[in-house]
């Protein structure tokens, strides 16, 4: 198959497997939309191989065709050779683990093609994503408490792994108990990535999106907490802060010098 007919594959199967008829759209674009929305909504059950093998193809030809950013070449802040600040799309990052910013049912994000980078990360990583969140849900039997962490492989993403953590949602002011937990989703990742012997990390903005806190004092706790971990004795050898807006950019590069 080539990429166009995997997409047409995939869009059919998906279509079928919720009882569905549909016309699908003639462009590449529009095919794309369609596939991402249907596998965004997609509830957590087990599916053919056959079905995963075409997705993983077809994924890591996406990926591909966005390009891979190896981390390693990536250039340390001058202030601290540890930390990186790179803006781009997280997903094309070739490093140990990405950072996911979550919410508490750790499923990923429902709401078809959102811009929320929960919803990229599970759209290029595939199914198998959800899939295994869900796993680690059913075991824990709870939902996911705020501030805390967990690893999963990262299956058609560059990476290796992916680390989910939920940040705290902030509604008015932001109290203490709001940077405690920011600091704790900071510091319970980097645990994880610790005890799996893991060397880079890259970290997005937990929190700053849909969950409302604010960017530059964000920014701030996340390169204490980062700072302070390291300094304490860690295996990890680079920290990449990954921003995707130039407000986050800016921000960062005034902390990092």
């Amino acid at each position: 198959m080539n990429q166009s007919e995997r997409r047409i594959f995939l869009i059919k199967e998906l279509l079928k497997e919720r009882g569905m008829e549909a016309d699908i759209p003639a462009g590449s674009e529009e095919q794309r939309r369609l596939l991402r929305s249907l596998m965004n909504v997609r509830m957590p059950s087990e599916i053919s191989d056959g079905f995963l093998k075409v997705q993983d193809e077809y994924l890591k030809e996406e990926v591909s065709r966005k390009g891979v950013t190896e981390g390693e070449t990536l250039a340390a802040s001058k202030a601290d050779d540890r930390l990186v600040l790179w803006q781009g799309d997280i997903t094309t990052l070739k490093v140990d683990a990405i950072v996911n910013a979550a919410n508490s049912a750790l499923l990923g994000c429902f709401v078809p093609c959102h811009s929320c980078v929960d919803n990229i990360i599970h759209s290029t990583s595939g199914i198998q994503l959800r899939l295994a969140c869900h796993r680690l849900m059913k075991e824990q039997d709870h939902e996911e408490p705020t501030g805390r962490a967990k690893i999963t492989p990262a299956y058609n993403l560059p990476c290796r792994y992916v680390i989910h953590t939920v940040g705290p949602i902030i509604y008015g002011a932001v109290k203490d108990r709001d940077r405690e937990l920011l600091s704790d989703c900071y510091s319970s990742c980097l645990k994880l990535a610790d005890e799996n012997n893991l060397k880079s990390i890259a970290f997005c903005c937990i929190s700053t999106g849909e969950f409302h806190f604010p960017n530059a004092l964000a920014a701030k706790i996340a390169v204490k907490t980062v700072t302070e971990y390291l300094d304490q004795g860690s295996g990890i050898e680079k920290v990449i802060f990954n921003v995707f807006k130039d407000v986050d950019r800016e921000i960062y590069e005034e902390l990092l010098g």
